[in-house]
């Protein structure tokens, strides 16, 4: 999962398998969705590579990005990182995300926010069948 702002720079990631640097990956969904704006007014809402799906939400200048097995109902996929988006904007107000002066810290302890999202899936059966 990540959070990009709008200038491509990542200010929350929760990475289990380890791809790519997080900033190179902000600047490359961002130039993704810069292109695919041009070409569709809402730009790019999923993408999948090899067995990964992404799916893409935006709002007020960030985009959510979360990334799933192709197993994973989009639908689910979605609810999960809508879940997420609104519990972002709850932790940090309109005031604070306005007044942002692009130091990521103050975003650092968002994963506590989000734990349950965030919970590795074979994490989230074991929780629900034992």
């Amino acid at each position: 999962m990540w959070i990009i702002s709008e200038g491509g720079i990542v200010v929350f990631s929760r990475v289990y398998e380890e791809m790519l640097d997080d900033q190179l990956f902000g600047a490359l969904l961002t130039a993704l969705n810069s292109f695919a704006e041009q070409i569709a007014q809402d730009g790019l809402s999923n993408f999948e590579l090899g067995n990964k799906r992404f799916t893409i939400l935006k709002r007020a200048h960030f985009i959510f990005i979360a990334n799933s097995d192709k197993k994973i109902k989009p639908k689910k996929a979605l609810q999960e990182l809508r879940s997420v988006m609104d519990k972002f904007f709850t932790v940090y107000s309109k005031e604070t995300i306005n007044n942002w002066d692009n130091d990521v810290s103050i975003f650092s302890n968002f994963d506590n926010e989000i734990e349950d999202s965030l919970d590795d899936p074979i994490k989230k059966m074991e929780k629900a069948f034992w």
